[in-house]
């Protein structure tokens, strides 16, 4: 194909230096493949760095405490994601000896890991012909070939993964892969902004020669989020956070959490609450409104702050410090 070869000069030249891009380690490959879902290059750079200098290796990873992982992950979201990371380590470990599968359709029995992941490991670390469709790689195939198509709609993923598997060269597939992410990432910019001008593929681009970057790719319509109202009481005892540890399954499984309520209580409502659970604040009660947007639910709180005095915490309750992640749903009422 044509555009192919300007493509891959066009990435030999302006790729940027990160540091996933100076290794070919399988486990390194797959930590920045998770951390890089639905979260920005910059945030995920310094994250990326103290994982693996805490946990290096599969063994490292399947092994390590939830706290210790969750602290780990603090602020990165999508928790989720470090969870069935831990998981497929413990998988590695148990079925393929401690050693990173090298194969795509290995990699896919994985948790966590579906064909994005295991095309993008498998390419880039192991050499394996396969490609790796992500939302950039499928914007760039729909502007460049004119495709009126929901890039949302699985079908369409399957058919453009179909479309790529002939042509990923069997010399460098991770370059091929990275360079079609990397032009969508930086040039093929989504919202009807790309950098035509900069792109090594536009002499080939329908989208740009029908002048109709701004209407492709077609997206179909995200489903409505839902908005849930709660009172958070970000509660402290001497200077220290009073939280407890959320359900093993859900949303936010296994973090800790501030103490909560459904609903969005009165100032006596708030007072009333606390006294229930035991708990004298210390001076004055202070309110404000916090909002946090997960993927599919808005939490609209009101957030009593106090410092408080308890004989005794209700039970599980307990006081937070440094080793407790604390997601940025409740971080944000602090």
């Amino acid at each position: 194909m044509d555009w192919m070869t300007p493509l891959l000069s066009w990435y030999h030249e302006n790729a940027r230096d990160l540091p996933w891009r100076r290794t070919r380690d399988g486990y390194a490959v797959w930590i920045s493949e998770i951390m890089l879902q639905q979260t920005r290059v910059a945030a995920v750079i310094p994250y990326y760095e103290r994982f693996l200098g805490e946990l290096p290796d599969v063994t490292a990873l399947a092994t390590v405490e939830d706290d210790r992982l969750h602290k780990l992950w603090e602020g990165l979201g999508y928790y989720s994601r470090a969870r069935n990371l831990k998981k497929a380590a413990g998988e590695i470990v148990s079925r393929f000896g401690g050693s990173m599968p090298r194969r795509y359709d290995e990699l896919l029995t994985l948790s966590g890991i579906g064909e994005y992941t295991a095309g993008a490991i498998a390419s880039i670390a192991f050499g394996e012909a396969v490609p790796a469709v992500d939302g950039n790689v499928l914007r760039v195939y729909a502007r460049l070939f004119g495709v009126a198509r929901d890039i949302r709609d699985p079908a369409f993923k399957k058919e453009v993964r179909a479309f790529l598997l002939p042509l990923v060269p069997k010399d460098q597939p991770g370059v091929f892969n990275a360079a079609l992410m990397e032009l969508g990432a930086t040039v093929c910019l989504p919202n009807g902004q790309p950098k035509c001008a900069e792109c090594p593929v536009r002499s080939d681009c329908v989208a740009y020669r029908e002048n109709r970057t701004a209407e492709l790719p077609v997206l179909s319509a995200k489903k409505a989020r839902r908005t849930e109202r709660k009172t958070v009481f970000a509660l402290t005892i001497e200077g220290q956070l009073v939280g407890f540890r959320r359900p093993d399954s859900g949303l936010l499984a296994g973090l800790w959490q501030l103490p909560e309520t459904d609903g969005e209580l009165t100032d006596v409502e708030c007072a009333f609450w606390l006294g229930e659970h035991g708990i004298a604040p210390v001076g004055e009660l202070r309110f404000y409104e916090r909002k946090h947007i997960f993927t599919h639910i808005e939490w609209h709180m009101r957030v009593c702050a106090a410092e408080v005095s308890a004989k005794t915490l209700p039970e599980g309750w307990r006081l937070l410090d440094e080793s407790h992640a604390l997601p940025t749903a409740y971080r944000v009422c602090l």
